[in-house]
């Protein structure tokens, strides 16, 4: 059985924290993902398909020269 906390098994809900703050003028260069800016960073929330969706979204992040923060899933979110 995978645990949906690990990378390894990426369907599900997550939240990706980058630094800064980000508009949704950069809505969809994340494929879905809803932005949330906060005061120091901006989290990406929303649902992964699977490994290529995960893999697609940090190559956007880091194609746009943003800093991720972090990764997590999101246990009951829907």
């Amino acid at each position: 059985m995978s645990d949906p906390g690990v990378l390894g098994s990426p369907a599900g809900w997550y939240r990706m924290r980058v630094r800064g703050q980000l508009t949704q003028r950069f809505a969809a260069s994340f494929d879905g993902m809803q932005i949330e800016p906060g005061s120091d960073t901006t989290a990406l929330t929303g649902p992964l398909r699977d490994q290529s969706h995960l893999m697609g979204i940090l190559l956007a992040i880091d194609a746009l020269g943003i800093e991720l923060v972090s990764v997590a899933t999101e246990s009951g979110v829907r």
